[in-house]
């Protein structure tokens, strides 16, 4: 029950957490690896074919997702690096 109070209190209006659990689980982590995966992929392809692309405009275009991608994907890393600092930090 204290658990439950914990939770909700740590959840906003709209069910979201206001800040990450300490720990997650496996299936969060293997769900992690899948979007930086997805975004390393996206990276590479959005890249290729705007070095294949004629079309200027197009072309440009798809340098922006590649950079979009770029930034979601340093984002998932910088969150677990500060993740990772955060839980090797000694409890007070």
């Amino acid at each position: 029950m204290q658990q439950e109070n914990m939770s909700s209190e740590k959840m906003n209006q709209q069910g979201m957490m206001s800040t990450p659990p300490q720990v997650i689980s496996s299936k969060d982590a293997f769900y992690l690896s899948d979007m930086m995966s997805w975004n390393l992929l996206s990276i590479k392809k959005a890249n290729h074919f705007a070095k294949e692309c004629q079309d200027q405009e197009i072309a440009a275009a798809l340098q922006k997702v590649a950079q979009m991608h770029q930034r979601h994907y340093g984002q998932i890393l910088h969150y677990l690096e500060n993740g990772q600092k955060a839980s090797q930090m000694p409890l007070q």
